[in-house]
This record gives C-alpha cells, structure tokens and sequence, in this order.
C-alpha cells in the first residue's frame, strides 16, 4: 500500500479540543502529565513510580491465557514470552481498551491496537534498556450490551439477537450462532476468508464467555506482534484496588476532583466528555451491574433490595472486591494501579475525558500516563484508487462535502473561467474611488457605499455560483464518480474506521493488512493515514 498523511484538522471529523492536545496549546497543559513525544517518554520513565503487584499481574495473565493456549498454542507463545518480561522492573506497558464488540466492530478497533503495538516497537528503538508491551484492555465488566451487539460489513449490519445483563465479559456467547453465519456469509469463500472464518468460528463456540472469545480472537490477530490482552474482571487485581474502591464510594473523591477540574475545562470551551457521579462504581454480579448510591443513610444497589452501612460496606468491599465495578472515570484509575503503564491510546473523545481525571490521579497518588491520540486510518481499494487518480483528487480533497468536492473540480477543469474573482477585483477597485469620492462631499455617506457594495457582493457570489451549477450539468457522468468515492470511503457521511469491520480487508490481504497498518501507522506523528492499494 502507499500512504499519505493529512493532518487531523484538514479532516474536519476532529473536536478542537483534540488538535489543540496535539498542537500543544499551553491552556490545557494543566490538565496532563507529559507530551507525547521521546521526550515526554524519556521525562516519565525517569520518574514513574509503579504500583502494580508485578508478580499478581504476571499470575493472574498466564492463568487467563490457560483459557486459549490449548486451542491456539502457537499464536500464545509470543504474548506468554512478553507476559514473562512483566516481572522485570525495566518492563513497562502501553495499553489500549475498548469495548468487547462482536467480530471486532469497527476498523478502529484494530487500529487502535496497532497503534499500541508500533509504538512500543518504536519505544524500544529508543530505549532500548527498557522492555515494552502492548496491552489490549478489555472492557469485560462494561454492561452496555447494546453498543457490541452488532458490527457492519459490506454495507451489511450482522446483529446478535439477545437479551443481555450484567457485565459483557461474563455473558455466553453461544447464543451467536445466527449471527456468526451471518458474518462467515459476507465474508465469502475467495481469498483470505476460510481463515477468518475458522478464527471467529473458534472464537465464538469455543468458549463460554465473551471475554475468552474476545481474547481467543485479537490473539489470533495480534498474538504474534507480542499483543497482550487482559481481563481486569477478577478478584487478585480488584484486592489491590480495594483501598480506593473504600475510600472512593464513602468520600466521593473522585466526584469532587472531577467536577472542579470539569469546571475548568467548560471555562475553556472544552465539550465535556463524561461528567462524575458521587459514587463511581457498580455492584458486580453474575447478571447484575448496577449503580451503587447512598440514599437515607445507607448504601443501596439501583434496582435490587441489596443495601450496606457504612461498616457493611467497608466489610463487603474487604471480602468480595470483585463485586465492585468503576465506572469510566476510576476504570482509568483502576488500570494505571494494577498495570506498570507509561500510555494510554485512545479516541479523541477518550483523550478528552482523560484531560479531565489528572487531579484525581493526583489525590490518589496514581501516576499520570501519556495520552496517544490512536491513528487514523482511510483504506482505498485499487479500482477507487484509479478513479480518485482519473479525477485529480488529492488525499485531502476527499474529505471535503461533495458539492464542494464537485464544484472545485468543475472550476479546474472548464474550458470557460467560471470565477469572477477578477472582475469583483476590478469593481472593488471602482467602490473605492466612489467611496473616496462621496467621503470627501459628506463623511456619512462612507456607510452607504459600503452596503451597496455588500449587495453588489453577495449578487456576484450568486452569480458565480450558477455559472458553476450550470457547468456542472455538462460534466454530470464525472461528477457521478465522486458521489461513488465518497459514498465508498465515507459510509452515511461518517469516517470509514468509525462505520465498517475490518473482515472484508482481512479478505483480501489476509495478515497482511495488519502488517500494512502496522508498518505505515506513525503514533507520534499525530496525521491522518490515507492508505491506497
């Protein structure tokens, strides 16, 4: 593939927000730790102070991955040998997280963890006393069932019917069978699809939790790059926690340190991306995630009869820490505790709630990683490529509005001047000796001109804009072929990452497609990657 890269703020599908982060603009500095870059790397990993239990996290990843080393042993021999390197004190993670949806959602899935495994590739190369893996988090207790359920492929939506409670991680996938048919169907038989077919077959029979199956799946993806993949659903991991958990839901901490930092954000035009509640976790059963509150003195569990005092509470928390579920905001919390992390990678509305939890990370003591906005990715077939080529089409140029896209292109490509920017040129010209003129026998009549020359303005700009529309008639065939790009690279209008799975790419180039992004993904360079076949 060739790549071209674009900045974010050329694509118009980026918050401000987000390209000030990357610009660096000093007003939201207060709200991180160190710059993306070498040396805001070099800075943390003088300073980091890990928290996590090395030999608990180690323990905890093999027995985890007992789960898929019988069915696929020679794809774990890569993130066995990385899980090893984590008991050594130059070992350091960068992790990535999503949502653990079905045949992987959409391509910025796949894209984020790429990104996580060039960096630590390009972290090596510059540290290379210090060990670096890529972690794949995922988010097995989250309970929004109907942000997973589905993916779209080939314009197609495959959707698992079923009704789902409790958190994602623990719900038995063997209920997808009609779905799974579904999404080997798009797939097809030529190419690369027998092999992903085999792997999501696997992945969703061959275990009874969605989180193995995940796992089972990215590890047949990414297990060979050194990929590690963690479930933070269990009990060793949440013990080390248990002290925050307390301390968190009974002085409301994080709440606190939130609101005022969220405060700070607004002043600065900032859209908030999560906003705290007073307490920030879940109960966890199996079937059950449902908000803890405190209400008439006690503390009560939404939708149950289950309540705690105060000591109840602190006494449930100290025998069953694996009941206690964070919500978004302490999930990050939670991560960089049992995790001996220096990145986080993420979207940009997660790069924008991260802003907002520095303070919190300061009153517990937690270090702060380094925020990596996830690379960006737009994927051109061979046959599309040859009709942006044909039509003149700069990467850039793909992400304006067709009607601008096609209204450029009429212009370059007339054979008639279709601008009247020169003949404005001459009439303003002419305004000005009006202006001059009528100034020097009344002052007050500057005013005046000026909004005859308004007027005069918006008439021409009309004007243009029919000699373009009639133009346009005459190239309607080409002009077709640019609703088509856009059509094909732009789904409904949205980002072709935020809309189509990855599986009909895997189809055509197989591993291979993995190997592209990763060779062409630059995580520090903060662009857009625009990659054609």
């Amino acid at each position: 593939m060739d790549a071209n890269c674009i900045s974010y703020k050329d694509t118009g599908f980026f918050s401000q927000t987000v390209i000030d982060y990357v610009d660096d603009a000093p007003a939201l500095r207060p709200f991180y730790g160190y710059r993306p870059d070498m040396d805001g790397f070099a800075q943390l990993l003088a300073a980091k102070n890990v928290l996590a239990d090395r030999q608990v996290l180690v323990d905890v990843l093999n027995q985890q991955y007992n789960a898929i080393t019988h069915i696929d042993g020679e794809l774990t021999k890569a993130p066995l040998e990385r899980i090893k390197e984590l008991l050594s004190a130059d070992t350091y993670t960068v992790t990535t997280g999503h949502q653990l949806n079905i045949f992987a959602g959409p391509l910025y899935f796949i894209y984020k963890i790429v990104t996580a495994i060039k960096l630590t590739q390009q972290l090596k190369a510059k540290f290379p006393a210090h060990n670096f893996v890529p972690v794949y988090w995922m988010a097995s207790e989250d309970h929004d069932f109907a942000e997973i359920n589905y993916t779209n492929i080939g314009g197609k939506k495959v959707h698992w019917w079923y009704e789902a409670s409790g958190a994602t991680g623990r719900i038995n996938p063997d209920s997808m069978r009609q779905a799974l048919n579904q999404y080997k169907g798009v797939l097809g038989l030529e190419n690369h699809a027998l092999p992903l077919a085999q792997i999501v077959e696997k992945a969703y029979t061959g275990f009874d939790k969605l989180a193995d199956a995940t796992r089972y799946l990215v590890n047949a993806l990414f297990g060979q790059y050194g990929l590690v993949v963690i479930d933070a659903d269990d009990i060793a991991f949440k013990k080390q926690f248990a002290p925050i958990i307390e301390h968190d839901i009974i002085e409301q901490n994080s709440f606190n340190k939130i609101s005022a930092t969220n405060s700070e954000l607004q002043k600065l035009g900032v859209s908030i991306q999560v906003n705290p509640r007073e307490i920030n976790f879940f109960y966890l059963l199996d079937g059950l995630r449902e908000r803890i509150v405190f209400e008439n003195s006690s503390y009560q569990i939404l939708n149950t009869e289950i309540r705690f005092t105060e000591d109840e509470l602190k006494a449930e928390i100290a025998l069953h820490p694996e009941r206690f579920s964070p919500n978004v905001v302490m999930r990050t919390l939670y991560q960089e505790c049992i995790l001996p992390n220096i990145a986080y990678i993420g979207g940009g509305a997660e790069v924008v709630y991260w802003l907002e939890l520095k303070s919190n990370f300061e009153h517990y003591g937690v270090d702060f990683p380094i925020l990596i906005l996830r690379n960006s990715g737009l994927v051109i077939s061979k046959k599309t490529s040859a009709k942006i080529e044909q039509m003149e089409l700069s990467p850039v140029d793909l992400f304006k509005p067709a009607d601008l896209i096609k209204n450029d292109w009429v212009k370059k490509h007339s054979d008639h001047t279709l601008s009247l920017n020169g003949e404005w040129q001459e009439l303003q010209a002419v305004f000005d000796k009006i202006k001059q003129r009528a100034q020097k026998i009344d002052p007050t009549l500057a005013p005046s001109t000026e909004a005859v020359s308004s007027r005069l303005k918006h008439a021409i700009d009309n004007l243009e804009k029919k000699l373009v529309k009639a133009e346009r008639s005459n190239y309607q065939t080409r002009l077709e072929q640019i609703e088509q790009i856009k059509a094909e690279l732009f789904p409904k209008n949205s980002l072709q990452e935020r809309a189509e799975n990855f599986g009909l790419f895997y189809v055509k180039w197989g591993q291979q497609f993995i190997d592209e992004l990763i060779k062409h993904f630059e995580p520090l360079d903060f662009k857009f990657t625009v990659l054609s076949e």
